[in-house]
């Protein structure tokens, strides 16, 4: 996942909710502002600092005010990426999934016999994963595949 000096805790502030997605797919904890409810920067700060999360940032006064950031200047997820990549992130898909790209909840793999929901295959076909929060139901789809693209093109 991460080298040593990289984070696997992570804090994206509101204008990175893309990269959240793709961060948790990679398998890191990452917080994501307006799922936790803080949109504030001083919110934000807070958060960070109590889960010991490393903060990412578009916004240059957060990132001045944060003891231990990264400064994103890319708008677009591709150079988002680039950035994190250059950073010392590790940017490959986890084996199987360990965080909601939804909500970041931990998930578990969906026994074969239990029903899924009609917009997921059957755990019978293929490997099903669900979020023990959200509810959630993940698996290696065309949105993995693309992911897997996008990141094998860094």
């Amino acid at each position: 996942m991460a080298d040593d000096d990289v984070s696997e805790r992570l804090v994206l502030d509101v204008m990175l909710g893309k990269l959240a997605t793709y961060l948790r797919m990679c398998g890191y904890d990452t917080a994501y502002a307006l799922d936790r409810d803080a949109e504030a920067d001083d919110n934000l700060l807070e958060l960070a600092a109590s889960e010991d999360r490393l903060l990412i940032t578009r916004d240059r006064d957060l990132d001045a005010r944060a003891p231990d950031s990264i400064l994103l200047s890319e708008r677009e997820i591709d150079g988002q990426l680039r950035e994190l990549a250059d950073a010392g992130f590790q940017l490959s898909l986890a084996p199987e999934p360990a965080h909601c790209g939804v909500c970041n909840g931990p998930v578990e793999q969906v026994d074969s016999v239990e029903p899924t929901p009609e917009y997921a295959p059957s755990a019978d076909d293929e490997t099903v994963w669900r979020c023990t929060d959200c509810g959630q139901h993940f698996w290696k789809g065309s949105h993995w595949a693309s992911v897997a693209a996008t990141l094998d093109e860094l």
